[in-house]
């Protein structure tokens, strides 16, 4: 089951927490919609800072968002006039997806990756950048792994599938570096797939990486 099943969803309640944190049962399909659509933006304008994750949190006319990033600095800005861009730019989804005044209460926490090579959305980013920069894919594979595993992972997996390299054949091509285990609910797996558009086409990346460090521990 590990094998099929997406590593993060197989581990909300035991390591992990939802990353949209609320019920609303009359407005649950909107609520979702929004939440979706609002992700997305933050995660296509905060690109440049090395966003990892986006939180979403809400109560009665409320809502926290809570930002991930690797550069909290370009978030944040000179004398925070970057998190008040960033607020009239939420204020404004709510006014075009709500159609009413009835905005919420805004709250915007800015949180820092303190090791953005143990992040599976970061690491898979900069390979596909790297894939669309027309970089070797061996070479990518084997300088990613080392900087993962030289971070104090345990064990990191990345897969390639598409025309890799420009070939006129689709194929696979993988790396797997120390112990990886799916199946164990109690290891911290970190898991993203980033699509890499290239001029052959997309090329998909996966990564597994098992973020247990060597003492046992879990790095957060």
């Amino acid at each position: 089951m590990g094998q099929k099943v997406n590593p993060h969803i197989l581990r909300i309640g035991t390591i992990y927490s939802w990353t949209s944190r609320w019920f609303d049962e009359k407005q649950y399909k909107n609520i979702v919609l929004e939440d979706y659509h609002l992700r997305k933006k933050l995660m296509d304008r905060l690109k440049i800072a090395g966003i990892a994750k986006v939180e979403i949190e809400r109560s009665i006319n409320s809502l926290r968002v809570i930002l991930y990033v690797s550069r909290p600095g370009i978030v944040i800005g000179r004398g925070g006039t970057g998190l008040e861009e960033l607020k009239k730019f939420i204020l404004q989804f709510f006014v075009q997806q709500r159609k009413d005044k009835n905005m919420p209460k805004l709250d915007i926490r800015v949180e820092p990756v303190k090791e953005p090579n143990l992040d599976a959305y970061l690491v898979a980013t900069n390979i596909a950048d790297q894939l669309v920069r027309r970089l070797p894919f061996k070479k990518i594979l084997a300088i990613t792994a080392d900087k993962v595993m030289g971070s104090g992972a345990k064990g990191i997996k990345i897969l390639l599938s598409g025309r890799i390299g420009g070939s006129e054949i689709g194929r696979r091509e993988k790396i797997h570096v120390g112990t990886v285990p799916l199946s164990t609910i109690r290891e911290d797996i970190g898991y993203a797939q980033v699509p890499a558009l290239t001029k052959k086409g997309y090329i998909g990346v996966k990564v597994w990486i098992n973020k247990a460090s060597e003492k046992g521990g879990k790095i957060k």
